[in-house]
């Protein structure tokens, strides 16, 4: 693989965990209200499923920079699903 795949593929790794980290945090804040006797906003909620969709998609990317993919492999360790 070439210097410059591999950069990239590095990049959108690190943007892929970045992308976890905010799917995360919108998963805290539905689960506060929920915790607090309320309902989960369902603006989180869908939010939160667009942010890991994205994810997915950036980690689909990597891994086909990389080279490495393989049957369900992916750069970051997580399983893909094609989901909603």
């Amino acid at each position: 693989m070439s210097d410059d795949l591999a950069d990239v593929a590095d990049r959108l790794s690190a943007i892929s965990e970045s992308l976890a980290d905010l799917a995360i945090d919108r998963l805290r804040q539905a689960s506060d209200s929920v915790r607090a006797g309320g309902e989960p906003d369902p603006v989180l909620v869908a939010e939160e499923k667009r942010i890991t969709r994205a994810r997915r998609a950036v980690d689909k990317a990597a891994t086909l920079l990389s080279g490495t993919g393989g049957a369900g492999g992916s750069a970051s360790g997580f399983a893909f699903e094609d989901g909603p």
